[in-house]
């Protein structure tokens, strides 16, 4: 697994052992960001310049991936232990500390910070964790209005956002949404 673009691109990121954390593949992560990059609603400035919320981050390669694109800031929220640990070398390799926290709680624990203008939600499949994770995220202000939010999710999973649905893609085993942030 390596960072696809940007300034690290190419850097190698480590993944704990075992079935415990579920990597996003490169090329998954390669048509998330050209998506990003170049749908009608997406451009340069969503990652450049955005303050990134990684939930579920595990080995962190989203936002470690977004980061390498010029975006000025990435919060990590992590609760594995093992993902924590690869997370930390991640960060570490990249020389990414001074851009990055990492939180070590469950999202559902998760406190206030920074909101964030992109936000990736990559929690384990089949456990309808995302809806329960933006209700928590909202509720402590982590998230910017009219923020980006990209949610993966098992192919299988039906779960529709409150906001506006820009993009869904079915990848591989991943069923990838990208909707704005809708303020309830």
């Amino acid at each position: 697994m390596r960072i696809v673009a940007g300034a690290w691109r190419g850097r190698t990121l480590v993944a704990p052992p075992g079935q415990g954390t579920r990597p996003t593949a490169d090329r998954v992560r390669q048509a998330l960001f050209d998506m990003l990059m170049h749908a009608e609603w997406g451009g340069r400035g969503v990652i450049e310049g955005a303050h990134v919320l990684d939930v579920f981050a595990g080995t962190g390669a989203l936002g470690l991936e977004a980061l390498s694109r010029g975006a000025a800031s990435a919060c990590f929220i992590e609760s594995d232990m093992a993902a924590l640990k690869a997370l930390r070398a991640n960060v570490a390799a990249c020389r990414a500390e001074g851009r990055a926290e990492i939180v070590a709680v469950d999202v559902e624990r998760a406190g206030s910070g920074l909101a964030a203008s992109l936000v990736f939600l990559d929690p384990p499949y089949g456990q309808d964790m995302v809806p329960r994770a933006l209700a928590r995220l909202r509720a402590v202000g982590r998230i910017a209005p009219g923020a980006l939010m990209v949610a993966e999710t098992g192919r299988g999973e039906i779960w529709v956002p409150d906001g506006e649905v820009l993009a869904v893609r079915e990848l591989g085993a991943a069923r990838v949404l990208v909707f704005r942030f809708a303020e309830v």
